[in-house]
């Protein structure tokens, strides 16, 4: 980020205000005969902006995650393929050119490498500040070998190779981690989302003919809009525990 803190405190703060004064606003329109407007808007009005302002302070952690997931999905095959054109003969910034050239989500990165070294900084200065900077663990490990043997003279390659095999066991362990988890998940989903909407809303139509309580059509698509909600945050859950490597 380009931004000093303050200063990304501050943007924070400005769009926070004026996203939870557009939603005030439309919630205005919506409650103005409600007997209890102003009430509800002196109440909702901190809430929402405390709710917005968290939410920016947050995208920068997403965008971190983002990067991780890029560089995970195939830092196993730019790395086999870095090992193969070195191995090949090929010279390192050559090498480092064609992975960027042939790998559309991790090359990029690899680029900015390519980019520094253009702009007239040596190697070893651009992959001291990419490891610095980068998000992943797994694409540091694979900087610092490539650095560590252009410091000390040592095979690029076969330092490259280990720790690709490192990286591909630990994708592994994750990944049987993953289907451990899924069970409970399963079990969760089957019960918050299939049976409670089901059974549930039957039960309480039952129930509500025995009490002589009307359940109206905004009751029923509450629930329904309720539900929905549910499985959203399930499948998002699942969606964000899931390894973003490809196997």
């Amino acid at each position: 980020m380009y931004e000093e803190p303050e200063e990304f405190i501050k943007k924070t703060m400005l769009s926070a205000f004026y996203m939870t004064t557009g939603f005030v606003m439309f919630l205005a329109a919506v409650l103005s005969k409600s007997q209890r407007f102003k009430e509800i808007m002196i109440i909702s009005f901190p809430i929402i902006f405390v709710l917005m302002f968290f939410y920016f302070l947050k995208l920068p952690d997403v965008r971190i995650l983002k990067r991780q997931r890029e560089i995970s999905k195939s830092i196993v095959f730019a790395g086999r393929f870095l090992i193969i054109e070195l191995e090949s003969g090929v010279p390192i910034y050559d090498a480092l050119t064609n992975v960027s050239r042939n790998f559309k989500d991790i090359g990029k990165y690899f680029d900015e490498i390519i980019g520094q070294v253009d702009m007239g900084t040596t190697l070893e200065e651009a992959l001291n500040r990419e490891i610095e900077l980068t998000p992943s663990n797994n694409f540091r490990k694979l900087l610092w070998q490539i650095l560590n043997s252009l410091k000390t003279g040592a095979d690029i390659s076969s330092s490259l190779n280990a720790v690709v095999e490192q990286i591909v066991r630990e994708q592994s362990i994750e990944s049987k981690n993953y289907g451990r988890k899924l069970n409970p998940f399963a079990m969760f989903y089957m019960i918050l989302a299939v049976i409670m909407p089901t059974l549930g809303t039957t039960m309480l139509i039952v129930f509500s003919t025995f009490v002589s309580v009307t359940i109206g059509l905004v009751a029923l698509l509450s629930l329904a809009g309720f539900f929905a909600f549910i499985q959203l945050m399930f499948l998002a859950v699942i969606k964000s525990q899931r390894p973003s490597y490809e196997m």
